[in-house]
């Protein structure tokens, strides 16, 4: 049986979650700013069109974005999570085979649907559309790298309806003489250029190059690409995903701190928000990283930037032991008299909970301490992020990011479900 691979991106992701909730902004240019309301990260067709650029500065852009009535929203990450979770659960109806590669991209395995396959990915656009309301495109191809190929082509050929099945031999090749080496999943700007350097200027060429000569000058990941783009399959579905080494939470503040305290409330924040991430895949750390940055973009303030880690006795998941740790550090390092732009927590070396043991003097994480950390995520799973937290995280939270065009997270807390 023959490998097919079709490759599902969600278009303009965060842009199409606001319009959701939000028919009124469907037609109209909508961008979706940064953390801090920085810059642009995400745009609808009709912000591009009007030249929008990714990256854009936000208060650089503002009075073009007035004029020509394009929608400004704060990044939503609540939301757009929970949308693409609903999304990957719509895919995974289509296949048992999926591999959630982003926040909004999929690789689904379509071996057997051989004879149907336009079809079943007209399907599958159609019903996630109808189910979430999410646009998608699908390419479908032989090898993982040619249906990210096709996928390009799906949001671009409207002729397609959204749907690019290739697996013809002369479809493969007309496809890929349309395209720079930039276009391809993984070549930036830099291999390009060498590429290019060694006559080989497209795809195509790439294509028809020999593997070992590629692996010898490059690497065996290029190699892979050749034969990919050949139609023989050299990366295969991950059907699992594989233990993290090392979580991080951090944010740059919504205004600069300049107080010891509101460091330690930002610090153990971040290091609830990196817990939960830890104990959702049943980890624990004995190596915990606290970093805190100045506004490097603003030389004319002092400037100080530092990391330093701490070590546990026994690897841990409490929340409680894990903020106590990172405290020790921050009032470490913590100097007065300077303006802290951004902070944040790395939890290192981690290793499965149910196999940490205890030394001679610590014991691992004991049955109270695990039934809290149970309670306190599943409290904040059902309520709402941040409905249940340690004082040390502080009430207030003055630093938090800015987001000044925040929408309401409209499938995560019920104070914010939408009201028809």
């Amino acid at each position: 049986m023959s490998q097919i691979f079709a490759l599902v991106d969600c278009n303009n992701f965060y842009a199409s979650c606001e319009r959701v909730f939000q028919p009124g902004l469907r037609g109209k240019p909508v961008v979706v700013l940064s953390n801090n309301d920085g810059c642009v990260i995400a745009r609808s067709n009709e912000a591009k069109a009007l030249g929008v650029e990714m990256g854009a500065p936000w208060h650089l852009s503002r009075e073009l974005f007035e004029r020509e009535g394009v929608v400004v929203r704060s990044s939503n990450y609540t939301l757009y999570g929970d949308m693409s979770g609903r999304v990957m659960q719509v895919l995974s109806r289509f296949t048992p085979d999926l591999e959630v590669y982003s926040i909004d991209e999929a690789f689904l395995g379509l071996a057997g649907f051989d004879n149907r396959l336009q079809q079943h990915g007209a399907d599958l656009r159609h019903t996630v559309l109808q189910w979430t309301g999410i646009p998608v495109s699908v390419g479908i191809a032989p090898t993982k790298t040619l249906a990210k190929v096709a996928n390009r082509f799906a949001k671009k050929d409207l002729d397609r309806a959204g749907v690019y099945v290739m697996t013809e031999e002369a479809e493969i090749e007309r496809t890929l003489s349309r395209m720079t080496l930039t276009d391809l999943w993984g070549v930036a700007g830099r291999m390009a250029q060498r590429l290019t350097d060694l006559g080989i200027t497209t795809p195509l060429k790439l294509r028809e190059c020999d593997p070992a000569f590629i692996r010898e000058r490059f690497s065996v990941v290029m190699q892979r690409m050749v034969l990919e783009l050949r139609g023989v399959s050299c990366l295969d579905l991950e059907d699992h995903v594989p233990d993290r080494k090392s979580i991080i939470a951090s944010r740059s503040f919504g205004r600069p701190i300049t107080s010891l305290q509101e460091m330690e409330e930002a610090v153990a924040s971040y290091v609830a928000r990196a817990a939960e991430k830890m104990r959702r895949q049943n980890l624990a750390t004995a190596h915990l990283s606290v970093f805190v940055e100045t506004n490097r973009f603003k030389p004319t303030d002092p400037q100080y930037n530092v990391t330093r880690a701490i070590r546990l006795p026994v690897a841990s998941a409490d929340t409680g032991t894990l903020a106590k740790a990172a405290n020790t550090v921050i009032r470490a390092i913590y100097k007065s008299g300077f303006r802290y732009k951004k902070a944040g927590v790395m939890l290192l070396d981690l290793a499965p909970a149910e196999r940490v043991q205890g030394d001679l003097w610590t014991a691992p994480d004991n049955s109270r301490s695990k039934s809290l950390m149970k309670a306190l995520d599943s409290l904040n799973a059902y309520y709402g992020r941040g409905t249940l937290t340690y004082a040390s995280s502080g009430r207030r939270q003055a630093w938090k990011l800015r987001r000044d065009y925040i929408s309401p997270r409209y499938t995560t807390s019920w104070e914010e479900l939408l009201r028809v």
